[in-house]
């Protein structure tokens, strides 16, 4: 999207007010979780919707490693 807009992660990021390093796990799809009003700002800047911007995954394989890691890390 951004490359659509022809803009600059560092655009963005004064666009909305939020910093280029958060900007970018947003971007990479490493955020847990994103606040409605990033999402809110991001789209407005944008001018896109937030269907443009997310895709769901459905993560039960994730869940699974995560419950074995902690499983594991309890120990006996």
């Amino acid at each position: 999207m951004l490359a659509k807009r022809k803009m600059k992660l560092n655009d963005l990021s004064d666009a909305v007010g939020v910093s280029v390093p958060n900007l970018s796990i947003l971007k990479t799809g490493k955020a847990k979780a994103v606040r409605f009003s990033t999402l809110n700002a991001i789209c407005r800047v944008l001018e896109c919707q937030p269907g443009d911007l997310l895709e769901f995954r459905d993560d039960d394989d994730q869940q699974e490693n995560t419950c074995q890691s902690l499983e594991t890390r309890s120990g006996p």
